[in-house]
């Protein structure tokens, strides 16, 4: 660990440190268990390679997935860690884990390193990673696990709570017991009801029939707002003909809306969602440049159109000291109302009524905070130029670009949620050309028709 690194630690974790260096074993894992997983994880990855070595040497791999599975698969290179750890012990620890989890580790590596590791493992977790590598990332499929509970409508309480005991060491969440008949999901029971029930009484009788489930190809962001809407711990997640696949828990929907989030907002400042600050420069600006050379050209739109009003300017030359306070305020209020359309598409907070109203209100507030902004330039322009028609364009100018930023920004997004492509991609910088050149063509033409009243 570098010296740096070593500064960022507190004393318990330095402490920790030590002892796994001096060799002092058994201290470092009684201390070291002791943790929670997330704060084991945190040292994990503040540990150089020699350091993660020694770790590996005094843990089991069971012991190693128990906080391996709350570390965020972007804050280790998982590709070159697992070069440095024996893969028979990374087998081990991979089957270990979640499975979901493990699947998207698994996702990180080689084709060829992938299949290595799936080898080692036993057949029964060998089969049930691999069942669900086969789905897409971003889908139901790809972000459920396989460990949880399942019982018949036909058995008692009784059996129910016998059988949930020897099951529940292998499953990520108890809290729901989904009921199923010939593998097809027909019910669910919370372990509150389960234990409140009478012990003879059939699970048919008192479990919920009305099941609110998703199917493998449901995009993960639609689950996270049927979990949101619903307030569920967990989702069943079902093939076409309904059978039980798999559930989805709230840990991995967190994830997924932070994912989702960190994605928007990415596309929202033209950036693709996929950067981090481990690349280099090189990397970060081959992504950046298909987004900025679109803007390039865009640009040379406004370029052109001031040449086109190059005699105004030069007639009069104060109209210049303008144009950056016009298309400043249109490009911020109209990727204000960019922000609002596309978190609203987003959390299923607009729908097809709503559209309407929604951009009647931002073109509203555009408007009403452009006769505000306008009223104050007008007042400064009049004091400072003594031109009170100087102050009256660029007010008026003001007013009209505002406005149209703030319905563009959001009829945009809409449109393009309509027709299915994300609405992230409208993204600010667009916005911003697009309403310049908007608001220099409405500035430029009040010039030229009031400006004998400017010479």
């Amino acid at each position: 660990m570098t010296e740096q690194e070593n500064t960022e630690l507190n004393e318990e974790q330095l402490q920790l440190i030590e002892q796994l260096r001096s060799d002092d074993r058994a201290t470092f894992k009684e201390t070291f268990l002791d943790l929670h997983e997330y704060e084991q994880s945190e040292l994990y990855i503040a540990m150089d390679d020699e350091e993660k070595a020694r770790l590996y040497a005094v843990l089991s791999p069971e012991e190693v997935a128990e906080f391996y599975d709350s570390i965020d698969i972007d804050d280790v290179d998982h590709d070159y860690l697992f070069e440095t750890m024996d893969s028979r012990y990374a087998a081990k620890m991979l089957e270990s884990m979640q499975f979901d989890n493990a699947v998207d580790i698994l996702n990180e590596l080689s084709r060829e390193k992938m299949t290595s590791l799936l080898a080692l493992m036993q057949p029964e977790s060998r089969a049930e990673i691999s069942s669900l590598i086969n789905y897409e990332a971003d889908t139901a499929g790809g972000i459920m696990t396989t460990e949880y509970v399942s019982i018949e409508s036909t058995m008692t309480v009784r059996e129910a709570m016998r059988y949930l005991k020897e099951a529940a060491p292998d499953s990520e969440t108890i809290y729901y017991v989904f009921v199923v008949d010939q593998e097809k999901l027909v019910g669910i029971i919370s372990l509150r009801e389960l234990i409140i029930s009478d012990d003879d009484e059939y699970i048919g009788d008192v479990m919920i029939e009305r099941v609110v489930s998703v199917n493998t190809g449901v995009d993960q962001e639609e689950v996270a707002q049927l979990m949101r809407d619903y307030d569920f711990l967990a989702i069943p997640v079902t093939d076409y003909q309904g059978h039980l696949l798999g559930i989805i828990t709230h840990d991995d929907i967190i994830d997924v809306i932070d994912e989702e989030a960190s994605e928007d907002y990415a596309r929202l400042a033209g950036l693709t969602d996929d950067e981090n600050t481990n690349e280099n420069a090189f990397s970060t600006a081959k992504k950046r440049l298909p987004w900025l050379v679109g803007l390039t050209f865009m640009g040379m739109i406004t370029a052109t159109m001031l040449t086109t009003f190059e005699d105004t300017l030069q007639q009069v030359a104060v109209l210049g000291a303008f144009i950056p306070i016009i298309g400043g305020m249109a490009g911020n209020t109209g990727t204000q109302s960019l922000a609002v359309a596309v978190r609203g598409i987003s959390s299923g907070e607009i729908k097809d009524a709503s559209k309407t109203r929604i951009a009647m209100r931002e073109m509203g507030s555009g408007f009403i905070t452009g006769i505000v902004c306008g009223a104050i330039l007008l007042v400064i322009i009049t004091l400072m130029y003594q031109e009170v028609m100087l102050g009256v364009i660029v007010s008026v100018s003001l007013i009209i670009a505002m406005t149209f930023a703030t319905l563009t920004g959001t009829l945009v997004p809409m449109f393009m949620n309509k027709i299915g492509i994300d609405p992230a991609i409208a993204s600010g910088p667009f916005i911003t050309t697009g309403n310049d050149i908007i608001s220099l063509l409405v500035y430029f033409s009040l010039a030229n028709m009031f400006i004998h009243t400017l010479l």
